[in-house]
């Protein structure tokens, strides 16, 4: 059992999702939050595997240091190596993500069960910690219905990620799932609606934009106003790329049945969490029909963050309304 904190340092290198999983967590705690960046600048940190830093804390470059009453959250493996030389000198440090270092070496693990980790301190969770709560999907509702809402046609929304080092998405990818979007569209009667990523480059943000056009739909591809939110909690059904955890984490917290298109390339990790939505019954494999099943949101950050608000004696801190 902890001393109770007063407030939370999320140490992480500064990247939107570590930035997400650790502030979507937070919010379920009745404190204040700040964020500490780890950048792996010296010639040691680009040069050595994290877990084998050897001085972690000269990686935390950002102030301010957590102080000795702040409950830390350290994100990764770059934010646990951290994360662990803090609670050596006394914090109390939760983990998110596997950290490549023995679980012991923090008061709480919470990690993914497509992680394949175990221990007495370590929280699985089936989908990636977020901050997309009912109440923000219900906000985003009221702000975006209107402007993506048709009064007689259907919603469909596709969220597109893109290329990274274990998935290719390229002209080919591109004009298969456009094709087949349109077929959906067509054959629904649906608006059609599709969002892209810096990822997705700009040859299959092109050939996707002429596909939307065609069907007299819309693409957002950046810029201002950004209806990713929007779209998630409005959407009569959303297909996902299969390349974020992230983006297929935050579309099951909605009231939408979610269809993930894959890619071309190889996940282990990825394939083990789209396994274990799909025996939820939560996601379905996207081939070029829509159609409606019983759909219960799925989201396990509040779970999480109420067990550990148990583990670690800080319930009186947790927030069910966030």
């Amino acid at each position: 059992m902890l001393h109770s904190p007063t407030d939370i340092s999320v140490v992480a290198e500064d990247l939107a999702g570590m930035r997400s999983q650790a502030f979507g967590l937070a919010e379920y705690l009745a404190l204040p939050s700040r964020f500490c960046a780890v950048r792996a600048s010296g010639f040691l940190h680009r040069r050595l595997p994290s877990a084998l830093w050897p001085r972690p804390l000269s990686a935390l470059t950002e102030k301010p240091v957590p102080a000795a009453d702040s409950l830390v959250l350290s994100v990764a493996g770059k934010g646990g190596a951290v994360g662990a030389a803090l609670r050596q000198q006394g914090r109390a440090v939760v983990q998110i993500q596997n950290p490549r270092i023995r679980a012991d070496r923090f008061d709480l693990v919470i990690a993914n069960h497509h992680d394949e980790m175990e221990g007495p301190n370590v929280l699985l969770s089936r989908t990636a910690l977020h901050g997309l709560t009912a109440a923000k999907l219900s906000e985003a509702r009221g702000q975006w219905q209107d402007r993506l809402c048709h009064p007689e046609r259907p919603l469909l929304a596709a969220l597109v990620g893109g290329a990274n080092g274990r998935f290719r998405f390229g002209r080919e990818e591109a004009e298969s799932l456009a094709r087949r979007l349109a077929v959906a569209s067509r054959q629904t009667g649906a608006a059609l609606f599709v969002t892209t990523s810096r990822r997705t480059g700009e040859e299959a943000t092109a050939i996707l934009r002429a596909m939307v056009e065609e069907v007299g739909g819309t693409l957002w591809s950046g810029g201002t106003d950004n209806p990713y939110r929007g779209l998630i909690a409005c959407a009569d059904w959303l297909v996902v790329t299969a390349d974020s955890v992230s983006m297929v984490s935050e579309a099951v917290a909605s009231a939408a049945p979610v269809y993930v298109e894959p890619l071309p390339g190889r996940s282990r990790r990825i394939g083990l969490f789209l396994k274990t939505l799909e025996q939820a019954g939560r996601i379905r494999r996207f081939e070029s029909e829509v159609a409606h099943w019983p759909v219960t949101p799925l989201d396990d950050t509040p779970v999480v963050a109420r067990e550990m608000c148990d583990r670690l004696g800080l319930t009186n801190l947790f927030r069910a309304d966030a």
